[in-house]
């Protein structure tokens, strides 16, 4: 089972877009027995809350369904939990690192570099109008990670 962990700061807006998204993908090829996947946030203060309703717009917009997912903070033990985890910002990659001495078992990457892309998912809360873009490139980003870990468990 290939473990996926998707982070942002308050997990209501980009965490949990890349989580529908990629667990439609998971659904659709019918690989719900051999990846998972959840999101966090680096900060708990909207721990419990549902997606912002913005980000659940958007994603039904596309046919992806966001409003069941509650958001919760990242745990120590998630660092080890999962196998890969994706940040959105640089921030999110040094706090997860900052959580404790020891390296962690998971590969932490920014959600763009499975695209090629060295830059971050930008934070829509701000602008309402940048929803739809940041949808975008997270659902690229997300189709490359998971063709990624598709393309693994068919070589092995």
């Amino acid at each position: 089972m290939v473990k996926l962990l998707f982070v942002c700061t308050g997990n209501i807006c980009r965490s949990p877009t890349a989580d529908g998204i990629m667990r439609a993908r998971i659904r659709e090829a019918g690989l719900t027995d051999r990846i998972s996947c959840d999101s966090a946030g680096t900060h708990g203060y909207h721990a419990g809350d549902p997606p912002d309703p913005r980000s659940i717009a958007t994603a039904h917009q596309f046919g992806v369904g966001i409003d069941d997912l509650r958001a919760r903070k990242v745990r120590i033990s998630d660092l080890d939990e999962f196998d890969i985890i994706a940040v959105m910002e640089t921030s999110h990659h040094r706090q997860l690192l900052a959580l404790r001495p020891e390296p962690p078992r998971a590969q932490i990457r920014l959600l763009p570099s499975w695209l090629g892309e060295t830059g971050e998912v930008p934070d829509p809360y701000y602008d309402d109008r940048s929803f739809v873009g940041v949808y975008r490139l997270i659902e690229r980003s997300v189709d490359a990670l998971f063709a990624e870990i598709r393309a693994g468990l068919t070589a092995a």
